[in-house]
């Protein structure tokens, strides 16, 4: 698969940071963010270099055995924009 060099929005589900970077600049810094880590419209985690993904939508998904009932309004939120998610950046940001 071939990376955009264009920055696009990555963000922390944990902290809200966000940051412009390119995929490669963004795995740099530890980012855990599609198309490096993770797929594009898939639950998977969405850090920072800094949060733990024990913390991410994922976690409770993956580790924890979480139903979409539940989640948290805060993580079904998470949930929802990663579903919608498009690696030419439609559905990152409201």
């Amino acid at each position: 698969m071939s990376e955009s060099t264009e920055p696009f929005e990555h963000w922390c589900e944990v902290c809200g940071k966000t940051e412009q970077l390119t995929s490669e600049e963004a795995f740099g810094k530890g980012w855990d963010f599609p198309p490096r880590m993770g797929q594009w419209g898939v639950i998977s985690q969405r850090t920072c270099g800094t949060c733990p993904m024990t913390a991410t939508v994922w976690w409770a998904v993956a580790m924890d055995g979480y139903d979409a009932k539940q989640l948290s309004p805060a993580q079904q939120e998470v949930a929802a924009r990663i579903m919608t998610e498009r690696p030419d950046g439609e559905g990152q940001t409201e």
